[in-house]
């Protein structure tokens, strides 16, 4: 009999993000040795044993199979792999909620290292990189070559310090040197704010351990905010890399009533799970309009796909990132671990979101407003311009100048939100859209 205790939490790359999904398992089995397959393994010994005599430079037998692991865990998926103590400990370091780096989730494409997304208000976020750059130059050293684990060993750093990222971009005439520097990188997993009264926003950065409690107190704050139930929430997880999956699970659940909310399916019964929701809903019914977008992963999936399948939200944007598999931790002694994917999640409908992504129910382009000027209402002539005109209500009541006052600020507030984040404003537009529909 063979025991194992996984840690209830996936870890990530230390830039200040989870790179992979995973939970809580406890795996006992009775362990049946395979028939070994001699032949490989004779070619195996064979080029082991030219390495070790022909090779221009001695190597050490451990680092050999070190290598050897790593070659065999790499060719699996982006996100198996072996994890020696030096990146056991930056594994860890990930977990901490404070940590020194760039602020970005990465992956690797093609032998180069691709964001995931930016970690909002983090240098990366600060010094321009976006969702799908491809980093091919890590200051004067090509990325080719270098390990997931390596490259992101190369980026950390004493906090202060600069380095200068070379990455490619689609739409981009040439490579883009961006030059970050390094800090403390403390992310702040939950933020809100009233969109304008009746309406708010909240936004999830990553998915960490008391993201929901965050989420919960959130909700409840605006609520007080606005003097009374909500009639309708934006939940924002653009550029969302993911997170713990006991996250992802609060947070759907917090809008759902009931019902399946995701499900794992492995080769081991231990990988099999599924989490159903409880019977309350924050919200109260109102609607959701979900945000997402290509650097939306994993976790940030989880939530989408069960509010999507439930038909609780709408969601809004452009195709998720396709992070459906499940990541575990298996340390192998007290310095080293093995990081390896043990299971597919699935969405309450039985949708594997593994390199398909969440489909958004409305298509947001990317797009951005350069300028827009709101027409002068002084040059524009109505019926209350006219000498004589019937009095309106308003004008027969005489409302008083901060009414005026107030519809000018509403005015110039929309012209902003449309021209700071252009999906935001039509998520808003739907919210009252669908608020005008449900009151008939």
């Amino acid at each position: 009999m063979l025991s194992r205790h996984l840690p209830s939490l996936f870890l990530g790359a230390s830039l200040g993000v989870m790179i992979s999904l995973g939970h809580s398992v406890f795996a006992e089995r009775e362990q049946q040795l395979p028939e070994l397959p001699l032949k490989e393994l004779h070619t195996f010994t064979e080029i082991f044993t030219r390495i070790k005599e022909d090779y221009v430079e001695e190597v050490s037998d451990e680092q050999l199979l070190k290598y050897a692991i790593k070659g065999m865990l790499s060719g699996l998926d982006p996100h198996s792999a072996y994890l020696d103590e030096d990146e056991f400990k930056e594994l860890k370091v990930g977990t901490s909620g404070q940590f020194g780096g760039l602020g970005i989730e990465v992956n690797m494409e093609d032998g180069f290292v691709k964001v995931v997304a930016p970690i909002d208000d983090t240098p990366a976020y600060r010094a321009g990189i976006k969702a799908g750059d491809l980093i091919v130059r890590l200051d004067e050293q090509s990325v080719k070559g270098l390990t997931l684990m390596e490259a992101v060993k190369i980026m950390r750093g004493k906090p202060g310090t600069d380095i200068t990222l070379t990455v490619v971009r689609e739409g981009a005439d040439k490579p883009l040197p961006i030059v970050i520097t390094r800090d403390i990188i403390q992310v702040k997993s939950v933020k809100k704010r009233m969109l304008e009264d009746h309406y708010g926003y909240v936004r999830i950065s990553q998915f960490q351990n008391h993201t929901t409690e965050d989420l919960h107190n959130a909700l409840t704050q605006l609520r007080k905010d606005n003097g009374e139930a909500l009639k309708g929430l934006v939940l924002d997880l653009r550029n969302n890399p993911g997170g713990v999956l006991s996250a992802a699970v609060g947070v759907s659940d917090a809008f759902l009533r009931r019902g399946l909310i995701v499900y794992t399916e492995g080769r081991i019964k231990d990988s099999k799970l599924s989490f159903k929701a409880k019977p309350k809903d924050y919200l109260n019914g109102a609607p959701i309009v979900v945000l997402v977008n290509g650097g939306s992963a994993s976790a940030s999936e989880i939530v989408a796909g069960a509010l999507q399948d439930h038909k609780r939200a709408i969601i809004m944007g452009s195709k998720t990132f396709g992070k459906g598999s499940v990541q575990t931790i298996q340390p192998i002694n007290r310095n080293s671990a093995l990081k390896i994917t043990t299971a597919r999640y699935f969405t309450p409908t039985g949708r594997s979101i593994q390199a398909e992504g969440i489909i958004p129910d409305i298509p947001l382009s990317r797009i951005e407003i350069a300028s827009i000027e709101a027409p002068d209402e002084r040059k524009l002539i109505t019926e209350a311009d006219l000498r004589g005109h019937l009095l309106s209500d308003k004008e027969a009541q005489k409302a008083d100048k901060d009414t005026a006052k107030d519809t000018k600020q509403s005015k110039k507030e929309e012209v902003s939100l449309v021209k700071s984040d252009y999906a935001l404003y039509e998520a808003l537009n739907l919210l009252k859209g669908l608020n005008i529909i449900g009151t008939r």
